[in-house]
């Protein structure tokens, strides 16, 4: 796939846990959507970053963890591979993790900020766990470190524990509610004392205290 001349240069950049003892050649099918994307044949050829400087697509086997600082030409089809990226990472995740993807316009220049013309420039970040309280978790956290960075400006630390124990409130019933809606669709318990499904939930996400 030849994106030289592509709208824009897209960033990948996150760190995502990997279960122990997940092979390369499972790596190397979560990750397709990427490396198939750049016009590559595998994760070795796929896996360098347009810029020399990144590292690209690399495992850390020493910490089963996932490297991703990435970047590609490509059109606003990527946001299509950003879905299966995202179902196939799930299967291997170990735990809740962002990747934050970057869209930058290459087509802008200075004439078009000069004439107070709008860049096409996006910013996304996405979620990936092994369940959806992994996944809650990952937001959860973000969140209170966006929030207490912020709000530490103004306030000791000590004073926002307040703060935290909303948050984590309002996660806490999003997770209530998802279990819930879960329970719904399940079909009713039989008598015959077989092994009932568990539904899909997940772990709740872990409060401060």
């Amino acid at each position: 796939m030849n994106h030289d001349n592509a709208t824009f240069e897209i960033h990948v950049h996150g760190d995502i846990p990997i279960k122990p003892g997940t092979d390369a050649k499972a790596l190397q099918e979560a990750l397709k959507p990427l490396w198939h994307y750049a016009g590559a044949r595998s994760l070795q050829e796929g896996g360098l970053s347009l810029y020399e400087e990144e590292p690209g697509l690399q495992f850390d086997k020493h910490n089963d963890c996932l490297r991703m600082c990435w970047t590609v030409r490509g059109e606003d089809d990527f946001r299509q591979v950003l879905d299966e990226l995202c179902m196939n990472l799930n299967e291997l995740s170990s735990a809740g993790a962002q990747i934050e993807v970057t869209f930058y316009d290459t087509e802008f220049d200075d004439e078009d900020e000069a004439r107070g013309d709008p860049s096409r420039d996006d910013f996304i970040m996405l979620f990936v766990g092994p369940d959806p309280g992994a996944i809650m978790q990952a937001q959860r956290d973000l969140l209170v470190h966006d929030v207490v960075n912020m709000m530490e400006r103004h306030f000791d630390a000590s004073e926002l524990n307040g703060v935290v124990a909303e948050i984590d409130k309002l996660f806490g019933q999003r997770f209530d509610n998802l279990v819930s809606s879960l329970e719904l669709g399940k079909p009713p318990r039989g008598n015959g004392g077989g092994n009932s499904g568990h539904g899909g939930g997940g772990r709740r996400p872990r409060h401060l205290h």
